[in-house]
């Protein structure tokens, strides 16, 4: 059968950014029998004992309490299930001392559901046919914002600029204030800290800066801090979340260890919080029950933030040192590559400038020698301009065990060189 598409089924049908090379390097393993690859492309987190002992434990508890059946065998409030807003209220008070109620609290069905409905509900075409934008305030950034909203060309993201350390082969990407645009056509502004690929962590001036040109348009503005304190507390570098004002707060546990339960929250004023529940409501009525139930647990207890702090930050952090000193010590000195510095999450970002090939092409060269990333043009959603800077760029995942990364980094060190030298 071959049904007829509308343009919005034949538009969200495709496979956009991160997700068509995915595909690829799913047929490269089928396929390369009898070859042995170390796969840095996935963001699964690694499933740490602690980790996966902590969310034993807890469905342990709620296996054996009577809430069980009303966790699972009824439907529930839209906004979420009330012991995990309760724990998240008490938890982000106490923490960050905040006046927070349950009315600031919504829970979702994993954070990318979260952007897209902000990004549906505040940008796109309004009852008079003006475009309210989406706006992207730093690229390269998470490639899932590429297919959030059901108006592609409401989407806009801007080019960086670039803070580089020749010397010691490393760089920073920072907002160009200068080119960032958020004005009365401004839907909503979204980007992540610490940043899905780069690792980049945007200061604290840096977001208050955003979040005040923002407001002066009453314009919302989605931190996706899905690698964010505290928890999964994958920041290499002290940050302070932004709440309060225009700002949602926006928050996955799948890096804490619940990536297959899908557990998005946003925290943040009663009135857009409002307007995103009720997206969802439409949408799927709830969240899935299960998931939520045990995170309310692991969140009162402490244990959360316990293990996301002692456990899950020092296991990646571990991870980019790795990295760093392998390509430190591998890559020729006098080649033009750098390293984003590793400032949070668990990926390794590297800037290949002057490549005589593209990202692509230096993905399927790294593929021969049994070495899988990604090609770093699919994480520019929205950015409009042709900017040689986006065909230069891999990223690399953190989950490998150490011999793998320190063997993987020594390899692509040597593709390098060879690509270079042509």
């Amino acid at each position: 059968m071959n049904p007829a598409l509308s343009q919005l089924g034949t538009d969200m049908s495709r496979l956009s950014g991160v997700r068509a090379i995915m595909k690829d390097i799913i047929e490269t393993l089928r396929a390369g029998a009898g070859q042995t690859f170390i796969n840095l492309s996935a963001g699964n987190p690694v499933i740490l004992p602690e980790v996966e002992q902590l969310w034993r434990d807890c469905t342990t508890e709620l296996l054996a309490s009577s809430e069980y059946s009303e966790v699972v065998c009824r439907y529930g409030a839209s906004q979420g299930y009330q012991p995990l807003i309760d724990a998240i209220v008490q938890d982000f008070n106490q923490r960050y001392g905040l006046n927070l109620s349950d009315r600031h609290i919504l829970i979702t069905p994993g954070s990318q559901s979260l952007y897209f409905y902000a990004a549906n509900a505040f940008g796109g075409y309004t009852a008079s046919g003006e475009l309210r934008k989406i706006v992207l305030p730093l690229s390269p950034d998470y490639t899932g914002y590429g297919g959030v909203t059901l108006t592609p060309e409401a989407l806009i993201a801007y080019r960086p600029e670039l803070e580089i350390d020749q010397e010691n082969h490393r760089f920073k990407y920072r907002p160009n204030f200068n080119q960032l645009q958020i004005d009365e056509q401004t839907g909503c502004v979204i980007f992540s800290r610490p940043c899905n690929p780069t690792g980049n962590v945007l200061s604290d001036d840096e977001v208050n800066k955003i979040a005040t040109l923002a407001a002066t348009y009453d314009v919302p503005v989605l931190i996706d801090s899905a690698y964010a304190p505290p928890y999964p507390a994958l920041n290499f570098t002290d940050m302070t979340p932004r709440f309060g004002g225009n700002v949602v707060h926006c928050m996955s546990l799948s890096k804490a260890g619940l990536p297959g339960e899908r557990i998005g929250i946003a925290i943040g004023e009663p009135e857009i919080i409002h307007t995103l529940e009720c997206f969802q409501t439409n949408l799927c009525i709830h969240s899935p029950r299960y998931g939520q139930a045990i995170a309310a647990r692991a969140i009162q207890s402490g244990r959360l933030a316990e293990i996301s702090t002692n456990v899950i930050r020092p296991f990646y952090q571990h991870k980019i040192e790795i990295v760093e000193a392998t390509l430190d010590r591998s890559m020729p000195r006098t080649l033009p590559w750098y390293l984003h510095r590793g400032e949070g999450a668990i990926f390794a970002w590297l800037w290949l400038d002057e490549l005589p090939i593209t990202d692509w092409e230096f993905y399927q060269a790294l593929k021969q020698v049994g070495v899988i990333v990604v090609p770093g043009s699919t994480f520019f959603p929205g950015l409009r301009e042709d900017w040689q800077h986006k065909q230069q760029c891999l990223r690399i995942s953190l989950t490998g065990t150490d011999l793998e990364l320190q063997t993987a980094m020594e390899r692509l060190a040597q593709v390098a060189e060879q690509v270079y030298g042509r």
